[in-house]
Parts: C-alpha cells; structure tokens; sequence
C-alpha cells in the first residue's frame, strides 16, 4: 500500500470532484446496461474509489464498475437466476484477484509493448468522442459506459447510435454542450484563464450547462432538457428505502459449479483490464512514477470483495475515469479517494441537485477529455519517431479496439506487435553487393551476447548470403548463451557449407561446453581493437542485420 500524501492536495481535491462529476452516470449507466440495480454501480465506484484507492499502488488510476464487464455480469445474472448469488460470483472473484497479486501474477504487464498500450488510449479518446455525441445532441439511449457503445444486448452499436442521433438533435442540448465546450476551451486557451488553478474548468462547465438548462425550465422554453436526458441518481423517501439498496451475496449457492466459472471470468477479465488500465495511466502520469501492478491486483481483490459483501458491481481500474483525473490535476492517489468520498456524499445530501445536470454538459467534459488521448498530435508523433513496425501495430491497435472491444483489440494489436517482432529476428539480415565483395575480403560476424533460436534465420541466411572466395571470422567473445540449434547450424557450415564457394572460417571466443573447436586460421588481428576496421553497410532492398543479433564487420586485407 502507497503511503497517501497530502503534496498536492490542493490538485487532487479539485481532480477527484472532476472525476466525481464523470463517474456518477457511468456508474448508473452501467450498472443499468448489467441489468442490475441502479445502486449497485453507486456502491462499486464509491469502493472503487476510497477502498481500492486507499490500497492502491497507483498514484493516478480510478478504479470503477466498467463496461468491459457488462456483458459478462448481464448474461452471468440471468446464468445464475439472482442477483445475490452474482455478488457471491464476485466475491469469490476478488479472492482470486487476492492470490493473483501475492503469486505476483503483475508481471504481465511488463511485457505489454508500449505502442500497442498508446494505441489502446488513442482508441479509448475515439470511442469517448463517437460515444458522447448522442448526449451532446440530446440524443441518450442509455447503454454507456467507459467504453459505452454497447446496448443492454451486450452489443457494439455505437456508429448506428451515433448516425440515428443526428435525426433526434435537440437545440437545447446543442446549446448546452456548445457553452459548456467554450469554457473547457477558453480554460487552457485564454492565459488569464489559464492562470486559475484551484477552480477546475470542467466544474464551470457543468455549473453553466445547469444554469442555462434551469433558465430554460424557468421561462418555459422549447429548449428546456427533460428530466430523460438529465443525470438520474435514485433518491430514497426515508432511511429504510436507503437501507433496501444494499444486498448480500446467497451463501447458499457456494457449491453452484456456474458461480465459480463466473468468479473465474470475471477474475480473468477484470485483472488482464486492470493491468492494461495501469500501464497506460503510468504513461499519462506528468511525474513519470512507476505502479506496483502485483500490489494493484491485492487492492482490486479487496474492493471487489468489499464490494460484492454490500452489492455493488464488481470493478476495474478505468482509463476513462483514469485520464479524466490526470487531466483535471490528480498527482496522487488521493484524488480517487475523494472522488468515492463525494460520490458517497452525493448519494447521502444531495441527489435532487445532482439530477439537474444535463447529460450533454457531461458529454463536454469526456469529449475534451477523449481529445486530448486521440488528438493529431498523437498521430504525428508516433509516425515520426517510430519505425513502421511500432506505427502500424499502433494503429491497428486504434483501429481494432474501436471497432471491437478493449481485450480483443489489444490481443490483435498485441498479436500484430508480436509479429514485427519475430520478423525483426527472422528476416534475412544482409544482403553483400556482389561487385564489393572481392576475392580476400575478410568478414566478421560477431554474435550477440544471448542468441536464441529465433536468431537462427538471420544467421543462416547471413551465411547463404556471404560472397565465394571470402574470409569470415565469427567471433562468440562475447557470448553468454547460444542455442543448440544456431550451434549446430555453425556446426554445419564450418563443415559442409563453407566449401562450397571456397568460404576460410575461423573461429574464436567459444567455450568449452558448446563443444566447437576455435580456430584461428585467417585471422591476422582481433578485430574489435583495429581501428581501421569498417562497418558493412552495403544494404540491399532495405534490409539490414538487426543490432540484437549480431553485428558483421569488414576486415583490412591483410598486407
């Protein structure tokens, strides 16, 4: 558990009010999409936010019901026939997230490729875009959520809710979200603005999208935004109404072989999300701090169990609520804290005012918020300082997150990423100009100092690829490991493959156990302290041999 600071705690209360503003229609909405009780997604962003971010090892992520999960928890309720035996599914599901972190299960997301992780967030700021023109419009099929284009169905229908939204616009709205939009805008923009640190812009925002809408009401205008397309926050009549929207897992069902496949799933699924969530809140973080992903599995074992103990939805951490915090300030994990902290407060004092703020002033805020992580800027500057085989599995990660789901969209661009990987170790390396490659030409392939067997193609082709009548001296000095194959390989061109076009091999720097004799027949000095010495860089057809691998080098002719 990260020690709370209190460093910026003037930022971090005006970040988790933000992030309080966004989260509570996306825990209504989603909780509604699930198909369960309105309260329970109150219930989850509340523990999402004080326990899960009291023992968080993240300083920046929100963690909140997600709509990664909706689909699972809707078609699991109607599986299991009862909404109390789902949180039981819960339940038991935290306690898996509580053994991932301690078997130190984190480590996963060391291995995520940073391409991919920036294509995800580019993607999430389309996805927000696309998602809150219906509410910008005044247009709001309820079926949101940090993703928000799928229905009660589990459905992706977000272009088709987006292109049918342009036949239901409403003035009202548009004049709301317009207004709201100016102040985020003239916020960053107008430097007299920009100098007002403690009042967050998107606070003016929404406190300007309610006046103009209850300026409307008042005068009896057309314009006014109905109470449909307003935030719809329950509002108990007494203490006991409160008290009914608490459940508690059926116990009774522990030995249900269906509650445990569910508790599996979503341990799986809210876990692989966490660790994508994590990952890419440490790379918005301004400070450049690390999370400790095992620790963050442990406090999203003990929330979902919190959670599931009181009846709200399980959780993940989101990047929606995430990037929404880092933008409005958040430096530390005291921001998602006071974000539950409100939400709570909301829920206890305040619902009838909360009521009043009009969807399409929030759909202002996460549109600012979806442009910053999918702005031109971020497309300009992945091409121009990445290779294409970091550009491309960034954009087919934007595109395929878009046009499926987080997990599938990730898994192909992961699969992409993987892919220029391998061929990054398998091409064929050099290719010599046959007319620079004269008899006495003296080479060096110096190996790397761990060669695997996905080296073996480069190797092998490198050798196919040497010019006849040549000297080549391969050089394992600086060897740790080399693979049984690549040392057969070797084996076999000393032997056989050489005297075909009259190659001299030497030898040098092999140990004993990988049982190849040195030779140092054609060698007149070594190489790595000549300086004369000059690198190949006769390329053909763009190919080259990868730096990991090996390195090949040019021998002075001798006398």
């Amino acid at each position: 558990m990260k020690k709370l600071s209190t460093e910026y705690l003037k930022s971090d209360l005006k970040a988790g009010l933000v992030v309080f503003l966004v989260a509570l229609p996306l825990c209504l909405g989603i909780a509604l999409a699930s198909g369960a009780p309105l309260f329970s997604g109150i219930i989850a962003g509340i523990i999402g936010g004080i326990v899960i971010g009291f023992f968080s090892g993240s300083n920046l992520s929100v963690s909140g019901p997600a709509a990664g999960l909706t689909a699972i928890v809707l078609t699991a309720i109607a599986t299991l026939g009862s909404f109390q035996a789902f949180l039981l599914a819960g339940l038991i599901a935290g306690v898996f997230q509580l053994i991932l972190g301690f078997l130190k299960a984190g480590i996963i997301s060391n291995y995520l490729p940073s391409n991919v992780i920036e294509g995800m967030l580019a993607a999430i700021g389309i996805i927000i875009i696309l998602t809150q023109i219906p509410h910008a419009v005044g247009y709001d099929v309820i079926n949101e959520g940090d993703f928000f284009h799928y229905n009660s169905e589990g459905k992706n229908d977000m272009f088709a809710t987006v292109i049918e939204s342009i036949n239901y616009m409403h003035l009202g709205a548009i004049i709301v979200v317009l207004a709201s939009l100016a102040v985020i805008i003239a916020f960053n923009k107008v430097p007299a603005l920009k100098k007002i640190k403690s009042i967050p812009s998107s606070l003016v925002a929404v406190i300007l999208g309610v006046a103009i809408n209850e300026t409307f009401i008042a005068t009896g205008s057309s314009l006014a935004i109905t109470p449909a397309h307003l935030v719809s926050l329950p509002v108990p009549e007494s203490f006991e109404a409160f008290k009914t929207q608490f459940s508690l897992p059926d116990f009774s069902q522990i030995g249900n072989v269906n509650v445990w496949i569910v508790a599996l799933t979503i341990a799986a699924v809210a876990s692989i999300e966490t660790l994508l969530c994590i990952e890419a809140a440490d790379k918005l973080d301004p400070l450049k701090r690390y999370s400790n992903t095992n620790t963050e599995l442990k406090a999203q074992g003990i929330g979902n169990i919190v959670s599931s103990l009181i009846g709200g939805l399980p959780m993940t951490s989101v990047i929606v609520r995430s990037s929404a915090n880092v933008n409005s300030g958040g430096r530390t994990k005291l921001s998602a804290i006071f974000h539950g902290i409100f939400l709570l407060i909301a829920v206890l004092a305040i619902p009838t005012i909360l009521n009043k703020i009009p969807l399409a002033t929030l759909a202002a805020v996460l549109i600012a918020v979806g442009y910053k992580l999918a702005s031109p800027k971020v497309f300009i500057h992945m091409w121009n300082n990445s290779k294409k085989f970091q550009f491309i599995p960034f954009v087919v990660t934007v595109i395929a997150v878009v046009a499926t789901d987080l997990l599938k969209g990730v898994g192909i661009g992961m699969a992409v990423s993987v892919f220029f990987i391998l061929r990054g170790n398998l091409k064929l390396a050099y290719f010599f100009k046959r007319e620079n490659h004269t008899t006495g030409k003296k080479i060096e392939m110096e190996l790397a100092q761990e060669v695997s067997f996905l080296n073996k193609a480069a190797i092998k082709q490198t050798f196919a690829h040497l010019p006849a009548n040549s000297s080549i001296i391969v050089n394992a000095s600086n060897t740790v490991y080399i693979d049984h194959d690549v040392l057969q390989l070797i084996k076999d061109f000393v032997n056989y493959g050489c005297k075909e076009k009259n190659i001299d091999v030497s030898l040098v720097g092999f140990r004993k156990e990988y049982k190849i004799e040195n030779s140092i027949n054609h060698v007149r000095t070594i190489l790595s302290d000549n300086e004369d010495k000059v690198a190949l860089h006769e390329i053909e057809e763009g190919y080259k041999i990868p730096s990991n691998v090996l390195k090949v080098k040019e021998l002075p002719k001798a006398g």
